[in-house]
């Protein structure tokens, strides 16, 4: 039986988006979705509606911002860019999440190094 897909926990699809938009430049919706999952090795699938309602809520907040072109198939389409708020907010959100990716370590290896009593 294959392990199921990663489940997001709020907050963390923003984060991959600003991340994403700030090593990769100005990308199109379909193309961070795209990339989301391919750094992920395909543990994380995200439909259409998932990511788009991602973006509408960074534009909202000021985070990214976005402009009508063409894509690489010459279809018209919506390209986002992360803003000089959304870095703020990506160093942020990063430092946090490192900080507590570092206390869950320390949490889950509590059995693993004879520290129990």
């Amino acid at each position: 039986m294959g392990e199921a897909k990663l489940d997001l926990l709020q907050g963390t699809l923003d984060l991959m988006v600003l991340q994403t938009l700030a090593t990769m430049g100005e990308m199109h919706g379909y193309g961070i979705a795209r990339r989301i999952e391919q750094v992920s090795g395909n543990e994380i699938l995200l439909n259409q509606g998932t990511i788009y309602a991602a973006l509408v809520r960074l534009q909202q907040r000021g985070w990214i911002e976005a402009e009508w072109g063409a894509s690489e198939n010459k279809r018209r389409a919506k390209f986002y860019s992360i803003t000089k708020q959304g870095k703020t907010q990506l160093a942020e959100d990063t430092a946090y999440w490192r900080r507590l990716a570092g206390v869950m370590g320390r949490v889950l290896a509590m059995g693993e190094g004879g520290a129990e009593r």
